[in-house]
């Protein structure tokens, strides 16, 4: 839903959109089984993050950022310095901004627009997390 909607916005505001369709989810799970809770540091940033700057170099980009800047639930200082590293391997300058002071106006204008909104990473495991702690939300609140 998540992409789906990405690709409505996307033409709709006239931005060109570049989409790896391969979600890889027996490489992913695979890759992260042996330490689930580090896995955006230590898998997901690196891989993901490391493609996107694979594709800016091979394609003549000079700068990469990323929308997991925005998010006040992703490991920030952590983000960041895969991101260093990769710009350092690469030669693609990493365009750092911390784009959490704008996250509740994005919810406000996207809600606005009728954007849809995933409220966990997308992998199964963040998933789950976010799962668990409805259920503790809900049981909460019926004591």
């Amino acid at each position: 839903m998540r992409r789906d909607c990405l690709k409505e916005y996307a033409k709709k505001v006239g931005v060109e959109l570049i989409l790896h369709e391969e979600y890889g989810l027996d490489e992913f799970c695979q890759n992260v089984a042996s330490d689930i809770s580090n896995r955006c540091v230590n898998y997901c940033y690196p891989k993901r993050l490391g493609e996107t700057v694979r594709y800016a170099a091979e394609n003549g980009y000079d700068h990469f950022t990323t929308t997991l800047l925005v998010s006040p639930y992703q490991k920030h200082e952590e983000l960041k310095k895969v991101c260093e590293k990769l710009a350092q391997d690469s030669g693609v300058e990493f365009l750092y901004r911390d784009f959490r002071v704008g996250f509740r106006d994005g919810q406000t204008k996207a809600r606005e627009a009728g954007l849809y909104m995933q409220k966990y990473c997308g992998c199964i495991f963040s998933e789950e997390e976010r799962y668990q702690k409805q259920i503790a939300r809900d049981q909460k609140n019926m004591l």
